[in-house]
């Protein structure tokens, strides 16, 4: 077995890992509804101990205060799965890490948990680079299609998140 991930997904890793790499660049990763898939992706690849940092999974809203130091007032007032609390998580993972880049994921998976203005399939993501402006935001919100289900929420969410990683 060459690895335990989808082909597509190992590939994207690769690229991050190499293209990182030689830079001499360095990333963290604040993962919400992807549970640790994107650190998963990137430890697929040898060397990826030459740019992973840390991999943060704060899954409950509790571990999204805590562990990356997103406000309670941002997740009260925006919501879990919002750009405001994709934003504070990657500066969050940026700051607790050391990093040079961080990216941050917080979305719906499913099949559960979705409503009218957020439905599942909902994925926030955020990119926070060391020496950038604080209040310079790099953030995207998709809505993947739930008929693949969860599995496939999660997958897709996981290249993103990766491709926010090449510089």
């Amino acid at each position: 077995m060459d690895s335990l991930l989808p082909a597509e997904l190992v590939a994207k890793a690769r690229e991050v890992v190499e293209a990182n790499r030689g830079l001499g660049r360095r990333v963290a990763v604040a993962e919400s509804c992807t549970g640790g898939l994107v650190c998963a992706a990137l430890t697929e690849i040898a060397g990826a101990s030459d740019i992973l940092e840390a991999g943060y999974v704060t899954y409950s809203n509790e571990a999204k205060l805590s562990a990356l130091r997103v406000s309670e007032d941002v997740v009260d007032m925006f919501g879990a799965v919002s750009v405001a609390t994709a934003w504070a998580m990657a500066r969050g993972a940026l700051e607790a890490s050391g990093a040079d880049v961080a990216v941050a994921i917080t979305g719906i998976a499913g099949p559960g948990g979705g409503s009218a203005s957020k439905p599942v399939g909902t994925v926030v993501f955020a990119r926070a680079e060391r020496g950038s402006d604080p209040d310079s935001v790099v953030a995207d919100s998709k809505v993947f299609d739930a008929a693949g289900g969860r599995a496939s929420i999660r997958l897709q969410a996981a290249v993103c998140a990766l491709e926010l990683l090449i510089p």
